[in-house]
């Protein structure tokens, strides 16, 4: 909402899509993301580059800008925009391209083979470019992989984060 004059006007639907958003991710579990944790008396610092490094990997694969991040002991804060009109502009292949980046088979041969016949499917394609347009789907995306990797370092299972 704006303020006209003594008037409150709703926000312009094209001014809104500027607006860069904060995300906040938690731990549920009392122990650490990083930093040292004085109970159990180990480190857990080396995490904090997963975090780092998955943000700007993602960070060139969606349809966002990241403008600040932030990783704390036991949460993270991200600053995005996300451009649903940048993704409009690529072109089938390049959807299909990033889509296989973010899950890569792990094989080059076979991750072309998979990007050749997702361009051919118009259904995935409009599927997968409103997907790297998502701010859910974004930040799925970094914590999925941290959840994962922590989980198997902590020899737990269960959920990670809160939401």
């Amino acid at each position: 909402m704006i303020l006209r004059g003594n008037s409150v006007a709703p926000l312009h639907p094209r001014a809104r899509r500027r607006i860069s958003i904060l995300c906040v991710a938690r731990r549920v579990r009392r122990s650490w993301l990083c930093g040292f944790d004085e109970y159990l008396e180990k480190s857990f610092e080396h995490r904090k580059p997963w975090v780092e490094q998955r943000i700007l990997q993602l960070g060139e694969i969606f349809a966002c800008g990241i403008y600040a991040y932030a990783v704390m002991s036991n949460h993270y804060h991200l600053v995005v925009h996300m451009s649903p009109s940048a993704a409009n502009d690529w072109s089938a292949y390049e959807v299909a391209r990033r889509w296989v980046k973010l899950y890569p088979t792990g094989k080059s041969d076979t991750d072309q083979l998979k990007v050749e016949a997702i361009a051919a499917n118009e259904t995935m394609i409009k599927t997968y470019r409103q997907r790297l347009t998502d701010l859910s789907w974004l930040m799925k995306s970094i914590s999925e992989p941290i959840a994962r990797r922590a989980n198997a370092e902590d020899k737990v299972n269960g959920r990670f984060w809160q939401g």
